[in-house]
């Protein structure tokens, strides 16, 4: 049986840091989409300013929690995407302007850890 494949848009900062392999974990809300999103799946995560590059990774680890002032204080923040000098002034409020303070108290949050597989671009023009 094949694996599941989902499809997470992501904006270019987030994408070229996935791509590079400085970030391991997406930080979403845990809503009916990534509920469906098991360890062994697929994410094909697409440029949100250019569709034809898109980023295939394993999810290798899922860390679920109630609040992002709970996941900022237990996962490596340097693997979320931050650098250490980003890390050290990094805060949960920083995810408020990609979700409401309502939808992640209704859902809670992820930590989507994930191991790169391979980099598409579409070649047709």
């Amino acid at each position: 049986m094949g694996k599941t494949v989902h499809e997470m848009g992501l904006y270019p900062a987030s994408f070229e840091k996935i791509k590079n392999g400085s970030k391991t974990i997406e930080l979403r809300l845990y809503d009916e989409k990534r509920q469906a999103v098991q360890v062994g799946d697929v994410i094909c995560f697409v440029n949100s300013d250019d569709s034809s590059q898109k980023l295939k990774a394993e999810v290798v680890g899922l860390f679920i929690f109630d609040s992002f002032d709970r996941l900022y204080r237990e996962l490596p923040l340097t693997q979320c995407g931050y650098t250490p000098e980003e890390a050290a002034a990094a805060s949960p409020r920083d995810m408020d302007s990609y979700y409401s303070k309502e939808k992640q108290e209704k859902y809670s949050v992820v930590g989507i850890k994930v191991r790169l597989l391979d980099i598409q671009a579409d070649t047709a023009s």
